[in-house]
């Protein structure tokens, strides 16, 4: 007669990670390695699922993809700091590591194309969408800087921002708020403000701040709603486009 011989239940290992962790704040990608696995077709696919903690087989199961090749990509988004340890899931012997996603949403900076980003220096009309865009880029640099800098440092960050959609039904309208906007500003600084620099040039007191104001066209996706584009191409499907730069020729 035969003895069967009971083995020993496992020991539950330690933790990896907290089980209720859960995906919060903006994380602000600054490097190229990252950057990547956020533009990578199935890596961004996960992390639009990992809102809740879950481990490679689940992802495989719902992705339809190979548990190996799931697996290869969360260890790489792991050491990439995209994804977070959020504990381990007990699936009878064994146990399978869980991950959670980083941030609720992300942003790459334009940091990340180095001398190519989006700079307004490269034009002096403050009136041309390059311009605009350049502004955006510096905007995006600056404030993840900062943030990065008051997070070290334990402190909160005084940022401000204005969002206002209006109409203008000629332009002669929109060419006379731009005139009355500007004074109002320049006014508002002088009035409520310090000098950002001394008469040698060098750093005044204080604390420095950028404002930056900007008005552009409203794409009209939301207008075009059952109806043509007119320029030819469906609303939810933009191409690539080239800015021309005002004052800036081709040789």
């Amino acid at each position: 007669m035969k003895t069967r011989i009971r083995r020993p239940r496992a020991v539950l290992p330690r933790r990896k990670g907290n089980p209720r962790l859960r995906p919060t704040g903006l994380h602000v990608i600054r490097d190229f390695d990252r950057a990547y696995s956020l533009l990578h077709p199935v890596r961004r696919k996960m992390l639009e699922i990992l809102t809740e903690p879950m481990s490679s087989a689940g992802i495989a199961h719902r992705m339809r993809l190979p548990r190996q090749k799931v697996n290869y990509h969360m260890k790489e988004m792991a050491r990439a700091r995209l994804l977070l340890p959020a504990g381990r899931l007990r699936k009878r012997r064994f146990y399978e590591q869980c991950y959670v996603a980083s941030a609720k949403a992300y942003v790459i900076s334009p940091e990340v194309l180095g001398k190519l980003a989006a700079d307004s220096r490269v034009t002096r009309d403050r009136f041309s969408a390059a311009y605009l865009l350049g502004l955006g880029a510096q905007v995006q640099k600056e404030v993840s800087r900062a943030l990065e800098q008051a997070t070290k440092a334990g402190k909160k960050m005084a940022t401000m921002s204005l969002n206002s959609e209006l109409r203008f039904t000629s332009a002669e309208q929109r060419e006379e708020f731009t005139k009355a906007l500007e004074k109002a500003i320049v006014e508002l600084i002088g009035r409520h403000t310090s000098p950002y620099k001394k008469a040698d040039g060098s750093p005044a007191a204080g604390r420095a701040f950028r404002l930056v104001l900007g008005c552009y066209p409203v794409a009209l996706d939301k207008e075009w709603s059952g109806k043509s584009d007119p320029a030819g191409e469906p609303p939810t499907r933009w191409k690539d486009m080239v800015i021309p730069l005002p004052g800036v020729g081709n040789e």
